[in-house]
């Protein structure tokens, strides 16, 4: 159970830091590139800060599309993967109601910039072919740098596997929130999505949700198995 609670807790941090980011710095990938990068770096940061907190204890998934590729490179059994993703889903919400909570008793002017608690949506100009295209791509690539980074074959480098995960998930906001706002990660997206709704933000944060679950999670299958054939053989 205290593996379960880590992975609540870290998923918690994630969505509460990442998405207040947004919230707080005003993230516009069009009229505010300063704030995207705030943003992006708030995520990573997250990452990097959670894997040495509570990496002892559960591995720091923090996000239900490593935890399916983790599975299905044959790392841990499907007990372990269901509880993992549904406490990761509960740490999301608590860390959107937290948000939520934050956000809607501060002045209206900022409620009302802060409406959409950093809920993932298609921007401008994205399709929805497009967006979920976009999630798959940038999620394989993320959890693929997971796999590799914390390999058993990995040697000396692999004390430094939350560094090189954090920084790596920055330079996938970089590109990604442009055109989504960026999840690879399905559990970050499905609180703010939940909350957004209450705090009257955009109506689309619901309706567009399946595309932050079925891109990433289709992402983290296709690493597990591009994984599985570059694999070195243990030594």
């Amino acid at each position: 159970m205290k593996k379960y609670l880590a992975e609540m807790i870290g998923t918690m941090v994630l969505v509460l830091m990442g998405c207040g980011a947004a919230v707080s710095l005003g993230c516009d990938p069009v009229n505010n590139q300063a704030a995207v990068v705030g943003t992006a770096m708030a995520f990573g940061l997250s990452v990097v800060a959670m894997a040495y907190a509570i990496g002892g204890i559960s591995g720091c998934h923090i996000n239900p599309a490593i935890t399916l590729g983790v599975f299905l490179s044959g790392r841990m059994s499907a007990k372990d993967c269901a509880m993992y993703m549904l406490f990761q889903f509960i740490g999301g919400l608590i860390g959107a109601a937290l948000l939520f909570l934050l956000v809607t008793n501060a002045g209206s002017g900022f409620a009302a910039a802060g409406a959409g608690l950093g809920a993932n949506g298609l921007q401008d100009g994205i399709s929805v072919a497009s967006g979920l295209l976009a999630e798959i791509i940038f999620t394989c690539v993320f959890v693929l740098v997971v796999l590799g980074a914390t390999s058993k074959t990995n040697g000396v480098t692999g004390k430094f596997g939350g560094l090189a995960i954090g920084l790596s998930l920055i330079l996938v906001h970089l590109v990604c929130i442009r055109y989504t706002g960026t999840s690879v990660n399905p559990a970050r997206s499905f609180g703010p999505a939940i909350f957004a709704q209450l705090a009257g933000g955009p109506t689309t944060a619901l309706s567009n949700l399946w595309i932050f679950i079925v891109g990433p999670f289709a992402g983290g299958a296709l690493a597990s198995v591009i994984w599985r054939v570059i694999e070195p053989a243990e030594k």
